[in-house]
């Protein structure tokens, strides 16, 4: 009751309001152009993808976030945010309606992917700050730990639907790619205008706060990073934890890859068929995503964070020969509910164990670097997997260069789990 009660509170705070609408109309516009992109890249008819051209989208969707992700603050500290929220979505419109118009042209694929990689290296700054600017307009501790809560997952949600409302359109004909993209700028021009609701020194920063040269802060970043991983080698837990789950998300992004190449060219006659099989597989996978949320505490303290991470390792072990040598769309979608259940809940052991055993002065800086180890081990696997997979999808080697990684997690877990028991975080 008290949450609720508090929550209402919040939604009554204009700025509040206004900055949470720019984040849902943001989001959803991501999550149609992220949609749009992969069905481009993977069902339009006329290409033919490749795991290469998955590969290469992948790196697209994921590399900008890591890589400008420990540099945004720097920027962020010296520019008006609420100018960011609005000049941000406002290039995404126009980069997002060039694309479109890139993808009607029919123009080579590497300019193709330039143009999207602009859009969505632009979001970093607009995602962190939305974050930023949160303390601004909420009063007191209460209000923001709430805000801190209510804003990023209902960020989550417009993104689901924002895809959900893409995959719809795709669904609805053939050779809508590029209506599909304008939509998403119609999106972030919808939440570039929405900005404009707020005054322009509301977000911050105070201008009267003296701030490092620009050189001189990302010098200092650079060196903040060096210093976490030199910390992280001091500290044999969080290391352990993050090593985990580097190897898991690994696993996860070749199997996504067999998944998206099963669902073009194995499981399905027409490319409507294969996206719609796709889009079936994220629902299924996403409902792993959030059983994990819910088992996740119970297992942990039954198990402790080590030995749920063990067991998740071992179900993909046990998961993938088992099910996934079929290469049928059955089994794989088992598959895909579990390991969803399975890597969703090592992340959330692995982030349990970073935040328990790091130092708090280097905690920014070990999860800047846990975020890129994130989403560039997702590309690597994408890329490992475009080397090893036949254009069908079909292959072995992978799924059992997969299980043995899953298994070396496992093994490797539950020695000192056993010597821990349920304290492994000491």
């Amino acid at each position: 009751m008290h949450a609720v009660r508090d929550l209402r509170v919040l939604l009554r705070l204009r700025d509040f309001r206004s900055l949470l609408a720019v984040r849902l109309q943001s989001q959803a516009a991501d999550g149609v152009f992220q949609v749009a992109l992969a069905t481009y890249v993977v069902f339009s008819p006329e290409k033919q993808a490749s795991p290469a051209a998955i590969a290469s989208a992948m790196a697209i969707l994921l590399l900008p976030y890591s890589l400008l992700g420990p540099f945004t603050g720097v920027l962020l500290d010296r520019w008006r945010r609420r100018q960011v929220l609005l000049y941000g979505n406002l290039l995404r419109a126009v980069l997002a309606g060039a694309t479109a118009a890139l993808i009607v042209a029919h123009v080579p694929d590497w300019l193709f992917y330039a143009s999207a990689l602009s859009v969505t290296a632009v979001n970093r700054f607009v995602l962190a700050g939305i974050s930023a600017s949160l303390p601004r307009v909420v009063d007191g501790e209460q209000q923001l730990v709430m805000a801190n809560s209510v804003s990023p997952t209902a960020g989550t949600l417009a993104a689901t639907a924002g895809g959900g409302l893409a995959f719809a359109v795709r669904l609805a004909g053939s050779h809508v790619d590029a209506f599909v993209v304008l939509l998403a700028s119609a999106l972030y021009l919808c939440s570039a205008l929405t900005a404009l609701r707020m005054a322009p020194t509301l977000l911050g920063p105070d201008p009267a706060r003296l701030q490092p040269h620009v050189w001189a802060a990302l010098l200092s970043t650079v060196r903040g990073l060096v210093e976490g991983l030199r910390h992280l080698k001091e500290r044999r837990t969080p290391a352990r934890a993050l090593t985990a789950m580097t190897l898991i998300r690994f696993c996860y992004g070749a199997l996504t890859v067999t998944v998206l190449m099963l669902c073009r060219y194995s499981w399905a006659n027409t490319e409507s068929d294969g996206l719609a099989l796709l889009g079936i597989t994220v629902v299924v996978s996403g409902v792993g995503f959030f059983a994990a949320a819910l088992v996740t505490p119970w297992a942990v303290e039954k198990l402790s964070p080590f030995g749920w991470i063990a067991c998740c390792a071992a179900m993909g072990a046990v998961l993938v020969p088992t099910l996934g040598l079929f290469f049928a769309p059955e089994p794989m979608l088992t598959a895909a509910l579990m390991l969803g259940l399975s890597t969703q809940g090592t992340k959330i052991s692995t982030d349990t164990v970073v935040q328990s055993t790091v130092d708090d002065a280097f905690r920014g800086r070990i999860f800047a670097i846990y975020d890129v180890l994130f989403n560039v081990v997702f590309v690597g696997a994408a890329a490992v997997a475009a080397l090893m997979l036949p254009p069908d999808g079909r292959s072995v080697v992978l799924l059992i260069v997969v299980t043995v990684l899953y298994a070396i997690v496992a093994t490797a877990l539950a020695r000192p789990w056993r010597r821990w028991g349920k304290s492994p975080l000491e």
